[in-house]
């Protein structure tokens, strides 16, 4: 188990993000990796629901990581700081969380499922970000595990400079054992330690045909990585085997090459061998570019290197909420030296936070520490006002450093309490879900009358509203978002408004005639005041626009409001006695309400730009869905085998359209979306849409 209180220099840190599809083995690897290497206690199981970072109620009910998790390993006087993170598409953002702090990746890919839409997506993510990577090929001891093929299927697919460093002997109930291209030797895995124990051989007779065979294209390809390897190759010259792990760190951070490993996690096979590696191959976090922030004051640009001497700042990349213990805010330390107790700066909310009980991050688990030098991560519960993305630095030297860019959600539902107790609880509770998920939003439309939450697939969102129950209390039942249909006229009409009333007293009198005129889409509402020899009084005028302007939000077809028209008051009469501002006001209510329905009233429906951007394969079965959803197809660009198709499509039709178009692609595509305008209902529909509306009102 790790002793608390134990500080690693800068020099001494692994920052790795562990990716993968769904169901690749990451959880399974991280927890392998943490007890091999001594730090955790047991190992762990997911199908048991006791790995090492599986922490959630949440995540042992579905089986599944839904967030990034920290964990570490001390290995060989090193740190290693592993952040397993969700397959799913569903919770993408803690995945680029962990690219964001990450100095270095293992990509995950199973033994028997090859490259998968995960893969794929997490793939891109290193390549925008520039980290070194490795992949690990786990589950090597299933059934019908393929090496050859799965390396072929990395190779063709996503990365053509990769290159296997190990070798395994044989798959499935024969894996037991792997060849090391560094060492040159056979490592025989022993049988039921579970800590990644092996005996070292010689290579058998039988693989050293394919050992020779991939030794030549691995010194081949560590030569190539630096010209004066080459020349010495060539010449036939060895290459010791600290040169050659020297030349590979520096072209994988290059991005020339990119090495397989694989294994087993569940026997901890192939898991020393890994943690060697990574502390050899990936750099610390002071090797790494430097991050520029900004002096938010100063208008200045800074340069942030990891290394104590520097200022201090940290990046908030993840918040969480413990019963008990309350916020919990993970940070990576960018800059300086962070200490217990130490006071730093929000600079994006200006306000100061104390920094007590300052800890390291292992799965559920917290172990307290002095300091935390540059480039490590930490964990520290209770601050007072700092959340995901925000940066803490050093009261006399604020700073703020770019966050995590998280995807914009894009799927949508509407949400109620189940009781009243629950819906007065909903907006409270909902910002609480936020701080913890960046990629879940909401927001009270008062048009509609709806609370709509928006997350990144429906499973994202079942997985918030499970946790406001467990967490807060507070249920919520769901239901479509409605749609904020408007409504127009069409042609030009014209008539009297009258609001006479007499009940003892002084009485109620308003008469004016209005003309109403449509006006070209997005002109909105125009009123022109065309009174003249003093028919109505001046100070009357205002109160009939006012009356018109009220009942066009009240609509005339379905109670949506109308828009694109203009209304000029032309005529009309008053008393000097009976006639008021609300007299005139309720005359103009009464004349919108009976000319509009002379002057063509139509119902519009919002439209939306969506850009699908998807593989070349499903362009057929997109197109036909979009037509199918009455939506019109605008252009399309090719791009490297992958096509952005972008259409206008009516928002009515875009209920669930993420989940859709993830099912018709094996979620290899993705959209968004952009409000554009209004057009007209057809007229089958606009029928529908006023009846339900109409029955509503009852």
């Amino acid at each position: 188990m790790a002793a608390a209180g134990r500080e690693y220099s800068t020099e001494k840190i692994r920052n790795v993000a562990v990716l993968g599809h769904g169901g690749s083995g990451k959880t399974t690897l991280v927890d392998a990796l943490c007890f091999t290497a001594g730090t955790s206690r047991r190992k762990g199981s997911v199908e048991e629901g006791h790995a090492l970072t599986m922490t959630t109620v949440e995540e042992l009910e579905h089986g599944i990581s839904l967030q990034v998790t920290p964990a570490f390993a001390e290995f060989k006087d090193f740190k290693i700081n592993f952040l397993d993170t969700p397959g799913y598409l569903d919770f993408t953002g803690d995945a680029l969380s962990a690219v964001r702090v990450a100095d270095a990746a293992i990509i995950v890919v199973g033994a028997t499922s090859g490259v998968e839409v995960g893969t794929e997506v997490v793939w891109k993510y290193c390549e925008d970000r520039g980290i070194p990577r490795v992949f690990f090929i786990s589950m090597m001891d299933k059934e019908h595990a393929d090496f050859d093929q799965v390396f072929h299927d990395i190779k063709e697919r996503l990365a053509p400079q990769v290159l296997p460093v190990v070798l395994p002997t044989g798959g499935g109930d024969d894996f037991g054992g792997l060849v090391n291209l560094f060492s040159k030797k056979l490592h025989l895995f022993k049988e039921g330690t579970l800590t990644g124990e092996y005996v070292e051989n010689d290579i058998p007779e039988d693989l050293m045909g394919k050992f020779e065979e991939m030794e030549t294209e691995f010194m081949e390809t560590v030569a190539t990585t630096d010209e004066d390897l080459l020349e010495r190759y060539l010449e036939g010259e060895a290459i010791s085997h600290e040169e050659a792990l020297k030349a590979m760190a520096a072209g994988m951070a290059r991005g020339e090459v990119v090495p397989v490993f694989c294994g087993s996690a569940k026997e901890s096979y192939g898991t020393l061998g890994l943690l060697a590696k990574i502390v050899e191959l990936f750099p610390h976090p002071g090797e790494m570019p430097a991050e520029k922030g900004s002096r938010p004051e100063l208008d200045q640009e800074v340069s942030l290197v990891a290394e104590d001497s520097g200022p201090a700042a940290a990046l908030v990349f993840k918040t969480a909420t413990e019963p008990h213990v309350g916020e919990l805010s993970y940070f990576k330390v960018l800059s300086g030296v962070v200490e217990n107790g130490m006071e730093l700066r929000n600079a994006n909310r200006d306000v100061a936070e104390k920094l007590n009980h300052l800890s390291v991050p292992l799965g559920k688990e917290r172990l307290e520490v002095p300091r935390l030098h540059a480039g490590d991560i930490g964990v520290v519960a209770k601050l007072k006002d700092t959340h995901t993305n925000d940066t803490l630095s050093a009261p006399d030297r604020p700073l703020i450093v770019e966050g995590v860019a998280f995807p914009q959600p894009d799927i949508s539902v509407a949400v109620r309490g189940v009781a009243r107790s629950d819906e007065d609880k909903l907006g409270e509770v909902l910002s609480k879900i936020h701080e913890e998920e960046p990629t879940f939003s909401h927001e009270y439309n008062s048009e509609l009358g709806q609370t709509i939450c928006r997350g990144l697939g429906e499973l994202h969102l079942n997985v918030q509203f499970e946790r406001m129950k467990r967490k807060y209390g507070v249920s919520v039942e769901t239901e479509p978002p409605k749609i904020a249909y408007r409504e127009t006229i069409t042609k030009t009409a014209e008539g009297q408004g009258r609001h006479k009333k007499q009940s003892g007293g002084r009485g109620q009198f308003g008469d004016c005639y209005v003309r109403l005129s449509p006006l070209p889409k997005g002109s909105g509402y125009e009123f022109i005041d065309s009174i003249k020899g003093g028919v109505i009084p001046s100070k009357y005028v205002p109160s009939v626009d006012k009356g018109i302007q009220e009942a066009s939000q009240r609509g005339i077809l379905a109670g949506f409001p109308v828009v694109d028209f203009s209304a000029e008051v032309y005529d009309g009469s008053y008393h000097s006695v009976d006639s008021s501002d609300i007299a005139f006001k309720l005359a103009g209510s009464v004349a919108f309400q009976k000319v509009a329905q002379m002057a063509g009233p139509t119902l519009l429906e919002p439209i939306t730009e969506v850009s699908v951007t998807t593989p070349d394969e499903y362009m057929g079965d997109i197109t036909g869905d979009i037509t199918s959803r009455r939506g019109k197809i605008l252009g399309m660009d090719s791009d490297g085998g992958r096509t952005t198709i972008r259409a206008q499509v009516p928002e009515a039709e875009l209920y669930k359209y993420a989940a859709a178009l993830r099912a018709m692609t094996q979620g290899r595509a993705h959209h968004s979306r952009k409000f554009i305008g209004y057009e007209a209902v057809p007229a089958d529909q606009a029928k529908q849409i006023i009846a339900e509306a109409k029955k509503e009102e009852q």
